[in-house]
């Protein structure tokens, strides 16, 4: 539980911090219902890049080489971070629909998954609806994970964001 609120706590800290660097951009803040299940940030760095940020909760036992039938036992926290790159251009359409693509870093707290490190490829699509401030999102986001052990999974998950 104290590795979790240290993490939550890190991670509001450096939402902030970007936010207030980063006025003049799109700052984006929202709910994501997945693999995990959380909080989902995104701060626009231009029309092409973006950094998304996470915090939730892992709920699912099949993510990494096959069943554990012990992973749902225990609550684990799930923080990752990814550079996006987006192509406005892929979908023609009167609204927007970009594809993005990126990779980042997730790291898990939680007893018999504390400190595991994976890397992340992150593949998706999102909805600007006209005159809203709002993004509805679905991505799916294979993984590698090379801390504390090795093995291949994935993430997956639908959410929204408000942007300010």
């Amino acid at each position: 539980m104290k590795n979790s609120f240290y993490a939550v706590m890190f991670f509001l800290l450096l939402i902030l911090s970007t936010s207030i660097h980063g006025q003049n951009k799109k700052f984006g803040l929202g709910v994501i219902i997945g693999e995990p299940t959380g909080i989902s940030a995104k701060l626009t760095l231009s029309n092409a890049n973006a950094i998304a940020f996470g915090v939730g909760w892992s709920v699912e036992d099949y993510r990494f080489d096959g069943y554990d039938p012990y992973y749902d036992d225990v609550t684990r926290t799930h923080i990752h971070i990814d550079y996006l790159w987006y192509s406005f251009y892929a979908i023609s359409s009167s609204g927007q629909f970009p594809l993005y693509y990126g990779i980042g870093g997730r790291i898990n707290t939680g007893p018999r998954y504390s400190g595991t490190f994976a890397v992340r490829g992150v593949i998706g699509i999102e909805w600007l609806p006209r005159d809203t401030p709002l993004g509805i999102f679905i991505e799916v986001v294979p993984s590698l994970r090379l801390v504390s052990s090795t093995g291949f999974g994935f993430d997956a998950g639908i959410g929204a964001r408000f942007y300010f």
